[in-house]
């Protein structure tokens, strides 16, 4: 099977991720996409980040109706910190015969070499992208050439539109008291603001 990897905090989910699970799902085309909420990101402050049973729980609600999304909770379950060459290997050596696409943003493409292990990420999967709206398409195809001769990287850069929503737009906006209707699934919206998530309340 063709199974697309959409890591992240996802604090909270927003309908940016799942534009850009459902483009990478039709443009491979994929048999499945699996959501992994990260457990603790070292790059990330973690006082900004709600519980892994709320995010779970936003994922669960914001894929729910759609067939080929799946959530799987691999990253919250271990302890210490969550890096994508650890959770790529796991996952190839639970299902060896699967193709693994790891989906991320142009940001992705032109840090990834500095992450950990970056030879073995690419070992375990192709890297699938989405251009942003702020980066050339030159500069997307030298860093993809780049990888290339670096790591004998496999990248596909894809043809999708793109979505300038971010968690931290819609932290800020649920801060300052202002909407967050569209930017969030209907189910997701409801259930931060019946927990009270990201207002300090």
């Amino acid at each position: 099977m063709k199974i697309g990897i959409l890591g992240g905090t996802f604090n909270p989910i927003h309908t940016g991720h799942l534009i850009l699970a459902e483009n990478a799902y039709d443009f491979v085309p994929l048999d499945r996409v699996l959501f992994i909420p990260s457990g603790i990101s070292y790059l990330k402050d973690q006082d900004e980040i709600v519980s892994a049973d709320d995010r779970i729980r936003m994922i669960e609600m914001a894929i729910a109706g759609n067939d080929h999304f799946a959530i799987s909770t691999i990253e919250t379950d271990r302890e210490g910190n969550s890096y994508t060459c650890e959770t790529l290997k796991i996952l190839k050596d639970q299902n060896p015969s699967d193709e693994l696409y790891f989906i991320g943003g142009a940001d992705v493409l032109m840090t990834i070499q500095t992450w950990k292990e970056p030879q073995e990420i690419f070992q375990n999967a192709t890297l699938l992208v989405a251009p942003r709206n702020f980066t050339e398409t030159r500069e997307l195809e030298e860093k993809k050439r780049f990888l290339q001769d670096q790591f004998n990287a496999s990248v596909m850069i894809m043809d999708t539109i793109n979505l300038e929503i971010s968690s931290s737009m819609i932290r800020d906006r649920l801060a300052n008291g202002k909407s967050i209707r569209y930017y969030v699934p209907a189910r997701v919206e409801t259930y931060i603001h019946q927990q009270h998530l990201y207002t300090g309340v």
